[in-house]
């Protein structure tokens, strides 16, 4: 892995195809709304996971010619999403296969804020399976400017041995694409859900994985969380469950010295809109101030 280095300006490139404006989260939802146990994975080949993780740098760079171009020698299609809640453009990478009607190969979608460098992530490695993360991370995206979101795309258990479980295993786009951003500096927060019953009288779980670079940032998000009356078990100070230790992209993020944060919340939360809206206000204490560094 190269040495790491700030998020460069964008330079001025024609803009992907454009879509109307949409509500990027209805957007999201109804995507993720097909995928589920029997949904299909199939584990990219080493060139597959390069074409597209070298496009997705082209477009973080600011090349959207040239993400278009490696996007569509695996069948991939780049196009602008207007959020019409927030006002921001997007570029949306999606696979064409899967919207085609053909066999979905589960590899997952990214958005890149257009208006702005990228300067942070929000990975959502179980969409479904960790019911609403991804209505959250759609809210956590349009919360602050530089973000990029990575969005699995296969239910958890949809792939052969656990092939589809994004946080724990290294093969994966979604995993390729999170590498890239953290060879970047770019911090990230994965977010998680649990049952209710997984963890008794806990709402919420904060950590930093098996590292320690984003320690101060994990205790404004739980201080944050705490303000919004969420019982926050802190796994970076205190015997937690679910910490995150074992997450491949935690374990680079530890590798390579990067502010990595794990969040897990249970169903009580998550099932709640409002409850939701106000975790991703907590999480855009960080976000914001990550994307003015």
């Amino acid at each position: 892995m190269g040495s790491r280095s700030a998020p460069p300006i964008r330079p001025a490139g024609p803009a992907p195809q454009s879509s109307a404006g949409s509500d990027l989260e209805q957007q999201i939802a109804r995507f993720t709304a097909g995928l589920d146990e029997r949904g299909g994975y199939r584990v990219p080949t080493d060139r597959e996971r390069l074409a597209f993780t070298g496009a997705v740098a082209h477009l973080l760079d600011g090349d959207q010619e040239a993400a278009r171009a490696g996007l569509t020698e695996i069948d991939f299609t780049l196009r602008t999403v207007t959020d019409a809640v927030s006002g921001r453009r997007y570029a949306e990478v999606a696979d064409r296969v899967s919207e085609s009607g053909h066999t979905n190969r589960g590899w997952g979608r990214v958005y890149v804020d257009l208006d702005h460098p990228p300067r942070w992530s929000v990975q959502v490695p179980h969409p479904v399976a960790d019911a609403r993360t991804e209505h959250l991370g759609a809210r956590v995206l349009r919360g602050a400017p530089g973000g990029v979101m990575v969005l699995a795309g296969a239910h958890r258990n949809a792939g052969k041995d656990g092939a589809a479980d994004m946080a724990h295993h290294s093969d994966s786009i979604f995993h390729s694409v999170v590498d890239e951003l953290m060879r970047r500096n770019l911090p990230g927060v994965q977010l998680h859900g649990f049952a209710n019953d997984s963890f008794p009288g806990r709402d919420a779980v904060v950590s930093t994985g098996v590292g320690d670079k984003a320690v101060a940032d994990a205790e404004e998000l739980a201080a944050a969380l705490r303000r919004d009356g969420l019982n926050v078990c802190r796994a970076y100070s205190e015997r937690c469950k679910l910490t995150g230790r074992e997450n491949e992209q935690g374990l680079v993020a530890a590798a390579e010295n990067v502010r990595f944060l794990h969040i897990e919340l249970n169903k009580s939360v998550r099932s709640d809109d409002g409850k939701l809206d106000r975790t991703a206000a907590s999480i855009a204490t960080l976000t914001d101030r990550w994307s003015r560094q």
